[in-house]
């Protein structure tokens, strides 16, 4: 396990955790959104996909009624999974989550996964910080979801 703590004043440097992740995400990861309503994992998401996609003006609905949105992105299928309403895990399944982790996975709400949380992951916690900002705890669980972390923080 890798954790670290990053401040995120501003908008301006949420977007900017999401332009570093979006470049280092390939094909089978999985990023964990985690914190209270209003806590900021939309807007991480959505600016994490608009990053990855290389369009700053991307539409990207949030998907808390359709519960899954998947995007074609450059560096492979993204899907973004909001999972508040989900009553049990296994709900997830009929969502296409076998599919889905062979692309990219975010995840807002994850501790809905109960036992189907995988093992390697990336999971940020958001929480509000001083003023309007936020706090984001990073935990890399796994050789790929401590790696990402790792880059995340700026080690080699």
């Amino acid at each position: 396990m890798f954790r670290f703590t990053l401040d995120l004043p501003n908008e301006a440097a949420t977007e900017s955790l999401a332009a570093r992740l979006a470049v280092l995400l390939q094909p089978g990861d999985i990023v964990l959104l985690a914190g209270d309503l209003g806590a900021g994992k939309s807007f991480l998401a959505r600016a994490v996909i608009r990053a990855a996609a290389g369009e700053p003006g991307l539409e990207v609905p949030s998907p808390t009624f359709t519960l899954v949105q998947s995007y074609d992105l450059p560096a492979g299928p993204l899907w973004h999974f909001d999972l508040y309403r989900l009553a049990e895990p296994e709900e997830v399944l009929e969502l296409g989550w076998d599919e889905a982790r062979l692309g990219i996975c975010l995840v807002e709400w994850p501790d809905r996964l109960g036992p189907l949380l995988p093992a390697d992951r990336l999971k940020i916690e958001l929480a509000h910080g001083r003023d309007d900002g936020r706090t984001a705890t990073i935990i890399g669980l796994g050789g790929r979801g401590a790696a990402l972390a790792r880059s995340l923080r700026g080690d080699s």
